[in-house]
């Protein structure tokens, strides 16, 4: 009997986790030239997975950017970061309901993040459900103070689609942007 997405999503996330952990335990190689990983520097921390995903996610390359991101779950944890940039991935390769999951568990655990809410309107949407993704986009744009110039395009998109069914934005041809946390700003993730 197969898992359900969501077990399957952190059970790969725990197979990344017991690779890791299991790779690093001779440390020998680590800094050899001919050790079997790249050298390191010593006391320099590893690469952040997120940083990863998000430049490949920017790239247009999703399943990479997956990748990186479970890397980077395994390295973290499951938290508001990681289960967001997941569920984005996720997103951007059409697996809308494993995508929705990884949101709302970001949401529930942290409801004052605006690119989960934001993101998860992002799925709603593209799943047909325009009420409940104008009432995300409304928190994601109420917990980020108006802040981001995405989140307010999204929300008034929402907003003029629940009003009117058959409107199609010529912007975008109707595609919502992704919105991620990086180093103090937002960044749109372009519509492939």
């Amino acid at each position: 009997m197969p898992l359900p997405p969501a077990k399957q999503t952190l059970m790969a996330a725990l197979g990344v986790l017991a690779s890791l952990l299991l790779g690093g335990c001779d440390n020998g190689n680590l800094n050899r030239p001919d050790g079997v990983y790249a050298p390191g520097v010593a006391g320099q921390s590893d690469i952040d997975g997120l940083l990863v995903g998000h430049r490949l996610m920017a790239a247009g390359e999703y399943e990479l950017a997956l990748k990186a991101y479970m890397r980077a779950a395994a390295q973290q944890g499951l938290n508001v970061d990681t289960l967001s940039a997941l569920g984005s991935a996720d997103l951007k390769l059409g697996r809308l309901n494993e995508a929705e999951q990884l949101l709302r568990r970001a949401v529930a655990m942290d409801g004052t993040f605006p690119p989960a809410w934001n993101n998860l309107g992002v799925v709603l949407m593209d799943k047909g459900n325009i009420p409940e993704a104008a009432e995300m986009f409304r928190r994601a744009y109420a917990t980020d103070n108006g802040d981001s110039d995405q989140i307010r395009d999204n929300l008034r998109l929402a907003l003029a689609k629940l009003d009117n069914r058959d409107y199609a934005p010529a912007q975008e041809n109707g595609q919502f942007q992704l919105v991620r946390r990086g180093p103090g700003s937002y960044v749109i993730l372009d519509a492939p």
